[in-house]
């Protein structure tokens, strides 16, 4: 934290806001990105589908079980 506050004393333009300076130094700012959320959607998609196969797979292999 005192990092950040010595960060925001020699900034030579200083920030609107201090209090959002500080977030966005600590890491507690919200990504601003619009990618990101497309890859957090992304991702989501890609773990349903991880699902959908492994259950496909158990059936699978049951059925090979069976023969």
């Amino acid at each position: 934290l005192f990092a950040v506050l010595v960060a925001l004393y020699e900034e030579p333009e200083k920030p609107d806001s201090a209090l959002d300076f500080l977030k966005h130094h600590l890491g507690a700012s919200a990504p601003e990105n619009p990618e990101i959320e497309a890859l957090r959607l992304e991702v989501a998609e890609v773990k349903e589908k991880y699902e959908a196969v492994l259950e496909e797979n158990l059936k699978l292999k049951n059925k090979v079980k069976v023969y």
